[in-house]
């Protein structure tokens, strides 16, 4: 973004962006967690091609990315890459953490002044948008990651949780 564009957006601006992209990802939160969770402990070095992620990966780097977004937001600054290693050793606990560690990312985004959401951060060179413009980035990312590991879970030989309306194995309840 350029100077002229940065000081047409005001702090109420912001402020208001932060809050529905903040509502957004505590909407998604649960339903990410439970597909995070739908993971056969003793599947998760299952991969849909060679060159795919297998499925344990996908879990690491949706959790890990996700808290860094929000993170690198409150920070003002993203650190070289998200963690590769998942954040615990099992699928419970990865679920678990991800649940706790983006509740408090989203509280550190949230206690953020709308003068913070507004500083420009540095994107790997790549972009150099304002705080509050990253929310939108940490969502799209989270519900793509979130799609890939949803297509795994039935060839793994598992169920698959009602994400947007209910699925064959998690009927929608309205």
């Amino acid at each position: 973004m350029t100077t002229a564009t940065q000081s047409a957006v005001s702090a109420e601006f912001a402020v208001g962006i932060r809050e529905m992209f903040l509502q957004s990802l505590e909407r998604e939160l649960p339903v990410t967690r439970k597909v995070i969770a739908s993971v056969p402990e003793n599947k998760k070095e299952w991969r849909p091609d060679p060159k795919a992620r297998n499925a344990w990966e996908l879990v690491a780097h949706l959790a890990n990315s996700d808290v860094w977004f929000l993170n690198g937001i409150a920070d003002h600054h993203f650190p070289q890459d998200p963690p590769l290693a998942a954040p615990a050793q099992n699928v419970a606990d990865t679920a678990a953490w991800y649940e706790k560690n983006m509740k408090s990312a989203m509280e550190r985004v949230r206690r953020m002044s709308p003068e913070q959401l507004l500083v420009p951060v540095d994107f790997y060179g790549a972009f150099n948008l304002p705080a509050f413009a990253y929310l939108e980035f940490c969502l799209k990312h989270s519900i793509h990651h979130r799609a890939q590991l949803g297509t795994y879970l039935r060839p793994m030989g598992s169920t698959c949780p009602s994400i947007y309306g209910g699925s064959a194995d998690e009927p929608w309840e309205g």
